[in-house]
C-alpha cells in the first residue's frame, strides 16, 4: 500500500525526503535493465496519496497529468522518465494520458477525491482513487 503523502512540494519533496534523481539527476534507464528497476523503486519513493487540496497547487502550475486507471502508474512514470515518446504519444492519442483540464479541476473541487500520485519531474502523474 502507498503511504499517505503529508507534504508534496514542487521540487519533489515527499514527506521531507528528497529524491534527487527524480529532480533531474540521472534517472534515465534502458528497458529491462537493472537501472529500470531502480527507476521504478525511485518512483515508488516519490509516490503517495493526495487529496485535491494538496494537488491543487500543482494543477495551478499546469503539471498535473491524468493517467487512465487501467495503466500502472509506476510504469507510466518510468516511461515518462525514460523519455519513451512513442508510448507516451500512443497513450495521449488514445486518451489514456491527458493533462488535467479546468473542467477536471472544477469536478475535483466539488467531489474532493483522493489521488494516487507519482512525480516524474516536471510532471505530477495522478490516478483518481475509487
Amino acid at each position: 500500500m502507498i503511504p499517505a503523502v503529508t507534504e508534496f512540494a514542487v521540487d519533489g519533496v515527499v514527506n521531507g525526503a528528497v529524491n534527487g534523481a527524480i529532480n533531474g539527476n540521472d534517472m534515465t534507464s534502458s528497458s529491462g535493465s537493472a537501472d529500470d528497476i531502480d527507476v521504478r523503486t525511485r518512483l515508488r519513493d516519490v509516490s503517495g496519496v493526495l487529496g485535491w487540496g494538496e494537488l491543487a497547487r500543482h494543477f495551478a502550475r499546469g503539471v498535473v497529468v491524468k493517467v487512465d486507471p487501467r495503466l500502472d502508474l509506476i510504469d507510466v512514470g518510468a516511461t515518462v522518465v525514460d523519455n519513451d515518446t512513442e508510448s507516451v504519444q500512443r497513450w495521449l492519442d488514445g486518451g489514456e494520458l491527458a493533462r488535467a483540464s479546468d473542467d477536471d479541476a472544477r469536478d475535483w473541487v466539488t467531489r474532493a477525491p483522493d489521488f494516487l500520485v507519482v512525480v516524474a519531474a516536471p510532471w505530477v502523474l495522478v490516478q483518481e482513487q475509487g
